[in-house]
């Protein structure tokens, strides 16, 4: 008899990550914090293309086509004497669907943007806060809730 073994895959997942309060940083460091407070980066990984896209995106004053957020990605990673590996115009589209998926970048015909020119701050409130962990919250009580009555 054959087993069949099924695949959990979650709806939805994130994960968030609790640092010290931002002091003194500088502007990449400081993105490099957010990211790995919103799991776009995981702790000692050295592969972090993503903050160079990320603060490529929060310093741009117009949309920008993905090829413009490479050229800028690269840009801003010779500036901090940073190897320039993972900048692959596969990779920084990638990068950008991350954002897009945690809401904090949006794509307007062919160009990015942080969503709805917003403050991040808000865009977190309104879509991850209010929105995605709450869906989370209450999924995650209804199965502790099943749990408490199956094992009561």
């Amino acid at each position: 008899m054959k087993k069949t073994i099924s695949i959990d895959t979650p709806l939805a997942e994130i994960t968030l990550r609790k640092y010290e309060k931002p002091k003194n940083l500088s502007k990449r460091e400081l993105v490099r914090k957010l990211c790995l407070s919103l799991g776009l980066l995981q702790p000692g990984d050295s592969r972090d293309v993503v903050v160079d896209v990320l603060q490529v995106m929060l310093e741009a004053d117009e949309e920008l086509s993905s090829s413009k957020v490479e050229k800028l990605t690269i840009a801003n990673r010779e500036k901090h004497k940073l190897k320039i590996l993972g900048v692959a115009p596969s990779n920084v589209r990638r990068q950008l669907l991350r954002l897009r998926d945690l809401f904090i970048v949006e794509k307007v015909k062919n160009n990015y943007r942080i969503k709805e020119n917003s403050t991040l701050l808000s865009l977190f409130e309104e879509n991850i806060e209010a929105y995605y962990m709450n869906s989370i919250i209450i999924r995650v009580k209804e199965y502790l809730k099943e749990a408490d009555k199956v094992f009561s």
